[in-house]
């Protein structure tokens, strides 16, 4: 027999935008049902146990938490401000090793600039210019959650049309400071060809305003999220995957799963990569090929290698803050597939564990891509041996006695991601922005079917802020403007 039960939202993916929408939606009294083919939700926010360390996979700091700042109000919404954050160095958040030199970065916009002008005075002006477009950019989003413009308004601004990489040269004359500025990338993917301004200050501007860690592992926020939608009267269901939206009349009436169970609603939203979400819709008379194809045909960022070591304890001094370390002085060239240079970030120990990540082409796995999790073959195993010992030489040039202090190391590939999170190629960040085609590369949550939508971070900003954000174009679809005006302006 096949059950079909009826709601208002119908969430597939329970990543971070996935349970966000389901939050918001909930508190505003829309029946929800967020469905998950994974055995636990939470996407790239999950965290996962080896003996007795826990690793993160996609949360290790965020930025723009502060009272005042543009997360707050929204996190505190969520409730997320319940959770147990610290607040990292205030002169040091991040801290980039470059060109055999290594350069903090310290919180506020002003007193970044001011601190950066110490070491490169002649810049100081320009700085200050720089942290005033870091500024603006972080307005430009709230502005079209604010006002009364549709989201895609918002995304012919000067910013997204902007090259980064020409802009950053035509405001400094110090190539060292433009890689220095650059430096924490490793949050994004520098492409000098078709990065837009406004992908790059959306990487650095809220980290500059404050930055944060969790003190625990990201389960807890996943955790935190599931308990308010149920808390709600949402539900939030694993282990169910979702194989095919269909579609009557011009709009998705049902999710038909792979364990024969459908549900239907009146809205569904996709926390999907935007070829996952075409793929899922088999028939349609609205959804046509020349959108498909639009879609599938979108590049995608590159993805990531991650190398988790647990620690013995009180082996390394510990430090509340990021590392960027890199072998070569241009970090631009980390995307344009320069296998002889390397950039690693170090995220800030917590208890036994650390975690080192470096940009990964799909090149590099690409002959893998026909095998499954703990089925690739001993070359496979080779390949990630040899990149993780290149990611732990490096990092022990700012972390001395480093791999001496290593107990175990575990390893993942963009094809970890790929097989967990059904992320074409593996991709870090989503789709890749283009400077020189914005309209066609930023999505709104809109699909050609009217009661489809989409969320996550390969429409518009990636990141947890980015994420977030995203989140409330795509709840503002449904509830409308004031709704998400009275949650930014923090109005209960």
């Amino acid at each position: 027999m096949v059950n079909s039960t009826s709601y208002d939202v119908i969430i597939i993916g329970s990543g971070l935008g996935g349970l966000e929408c389901g939050t918001i939606l909930s508190r505003h009294g829309l029946k929800v049902l967020v469905l998950e083919r994974q055995i636990q939700p939470g996407g790239c926010m999950q965290s996962y146990k080896r003996k007795d360390c826990v690793f993160d996979t996609g949360l290790h700091y965020v930025g723009g938490l502060g009272k005042g700042q543009t997360l707050y109000p929204v996190f505190k919404y969520l409730g997320l401000l319940d959770l147990p954050w610290t607040h990292l160095d205030e002169d040091a958040f991040d801290t980039i090793t470059i060109a055999g030199e290594t350069f903090s970065f310290a919180e506020g916009y002003e007193r970044f600039a001011e601190k950066m002008s110490e070491r490169f005075p002649a810049e100081k002006e320009a700085l200050f210019e720089y942290v005033d477009m870091l500024r603006r950019a972080d307005e430009v989003q709230l502005l079209a959650l604010t006002e009364d413009v549709p989201p895609e308004s918002s995304l012919t601004d000067k910013l997204f049309s902007t090259n980064a990489y020409d802009w950053l040269h035509e405001k400094f004359h110090d190539e060292l400071l433009i890689n220095v500025l650059s430096g924490t990338s490793l949050k994004m993917e520098l492409k000098k060809d078709t990065l837009p301004l406004f992908t790059f200050s959306h990487g650095n501007s809220g980290f500059i305003q404050s930055s944060w860690r969790l003190d625990g592992d990201g389960n807890m926020l996943v955790q935190k999220l599931v308990d308010e939608i149920k808390k709600y009267g949402g539900e939030v269901l694993c282990n169910t995957e979702v194989i095919e939206l269909v579609e009557k009349e011009g709009r998705i009436v049902t999710a038909l799963c792979a364990n024969g169970k459908q549900y239907s609603a009146e809205t569904f939203i996709c926390n999907t990569h935007p070829v996952v979400t075409c793929s899922l819709v088999k028939e349609s008379t609205m959804m046509r090929g020349i959108y498909k194809k639009r879609i599938t045909r979108l590049q995608n960022t590159f993805g990531m290698f991650t190398c988790s070591l647990k620690i013995k304890n009180g082996s390394i001094p510990n430090f509340n803050h990021n590392k960027f370390v890199y072998e070569k002085a241009n970090v631009w060239e980390l995307s344009e597939e320069d296998h002889e240079g390397m950039g690693i970030l170090i995220t800030n120990p917590k208890e036994n564990s650390l975690d080192i990540l470096t940009p990964m082409l799909w090149s590099e796995c690409q002959q893998w891509e026909n095998t499954t999790v703990g089925h690739r073959g001993e070359d496979y195993r080779a390949m990630k041996a040899a990149k993780a010992e290149r990611c732990v030489a490096l990092a022990e040039t700012v972390i001395p006695g480093l791999r001496d202090a290593i107990e175990e190391i575990y390893t993942s590939t963009p094809l970890t991601y790929r097989d967990y999170n059904l992320t074409p190629e593996g991709s870090a960040y989503g789709i890749r922005k283009d400077c020189t085609a914005p309209m066609m590369t930023i999505l709104t949550p809109r699909t050609p079917i009217p009661n489809l939508l989409m969320t996550g971070q390969n429409l518009m900003l990636h990141g947890l802020h980015g994420v977030t954000m995203t989140t409330l174009f795509t709840c503002a679809e449904i509830l409308g403007r004031e709704p998400i005006r009275k949650i930014i302006n923090n109005v209960e």
